[in-house]
């Protein structure tokens, strides 16, 4: 059952479904040049508000083997709705916001649903490894996709040109798989886990 925190702003709540803190293992199975990339990981995702229009993101995962643990990958980012921003809203940078607040409404909301029934976002995530991504896509009841629309990299970061992530919520549990284009391979399958709400 998915329950809607009461705190949260009229512009999160297509997104409710994934506040908290997830927990779970999943798959890596990726080959380049006749290398093969495998193994199960454990994986920690955490989405939380702080009363803007956004869920704030972290996530790490740790490679399993045997008893020990070693770090894949660390992310932070924001999650939103895709809609304009007009004066009401701060940025960029520091400037502040050059008309009154306006407090979003339901109606507001629904006004941004798109031609498929779902509601666009907008995705910015940055990786500890140099990696920033930007994704768009759509969230429609509990399934999110979702594909980069921009990647940009330091100059000592690996070579990585693309992504998509799928998540849904199945039984209470998250679900998601991450394509990616990689070290000179096309968008491929790259990884899948399955998460459940930490206590």
């Amino acid at each position: 059952m998915i329950e809607i925190p009461t705190d949260l702003p009229a512009d999160l709540v297509p997104l409710s479904w994934l506040v908290g803190v997830w927990e779970g293992t999943g798959v890596i199975d990726y080959e380049v040049d006749g290398r093969s990339f495998s193994g199960e990981f454990a994986h920690r995702v955490s989405f939380s508000h702080d009363g803007g229009a956004f869920l704030n993101y972290s996530a790490d995962a740790w490679l399993l083997e045997g008893k020990e643990r070693r770090p894949l990958v660390s992310e932070i980012g924001y999650w939103r709705l895709a809609r304009p921003v007009g004066d009401a809203d701060a940025g960029p940078g520091l400037l502040p916001a050059t008309a009154a607040p306006v407090t979003r409404t339901a109606d507001d909301v629904e006004a941004l649903r798109n031609a498929d029934g779902g509601f666009d976002i907008e995705v910015s995530l940055a990786h500890a490894d140099g990696i920033l991504e930007l994704y768009v896509g759509q969230v429609k009841g509990p399934r999110i996709d979702l594909a980069t629309d921009a990647v940009v990299r330091t100059a000592g970061a690996k070579s990585y040109t693309a992504a998509t992530r799928l998540y849904g919520l199945v039984d209470n549990h998250l679900l998601w798989a991450w394509d990616i284009a990689a070290l000179g391979r096309e968008l491929g399958s790259h990884a899948s886990a399955r998460l459940a709400r930490a206590e």
